[in-house]
């Protein structure tokens, strides 16, 4: 595997800046505030601690950072579910969103056994 140099090369954290785009759009519309908060946090907080891990430049400190990551993912991922069971998204979103953040997680799983 090649070194990364720059935090933007990471794949991980590219497509966690993607969900963070698929997650504000999806909720653009929705009335509760609480919920959009909560979830709009919790897919910042997959692509700032990828972020925040890989400039610590310590492995150790990395691998830390990706397993809080990887729980930020599961809490989108509940969300999601959690949003189709109130009625905020439609089963196609749903679905479409579970696929995307089981392959993130799994991205996230992969970076932290190659550390």
């Amino acid at each position: 595997m090649a070194t990364i140099k720059r935090l933007e090369d990471i794949r991980a954290w590219q497509d966690s800046r993607l969900l963070c785009g698929d997650v504000y759009q999806l909720l653009k519309d929705i009335k509760d505030k609480s919920f959009c908060d909560q979830m709009k946090r919790a897919s910042v907080s997959v692509m700032n601690n990828i972020a925040e891990g890989f400039e610590r430049q310590s492995n150790k400190e990395f691998r830390q950072f990706l397993y809080i990551a990887k729980g930020s993912a599961g809490e989108v991922r509940s969300m999601v579910i959690l949003g189709g069971d109130l009625g905020y998204f439609s089963e196609e979103q749903v679905e479409l969103m579970h696929k995307k953040l089981l392959n993130l997680s799994a991205q996230i799983a992969g970076f932290i056994r190659v550390l």
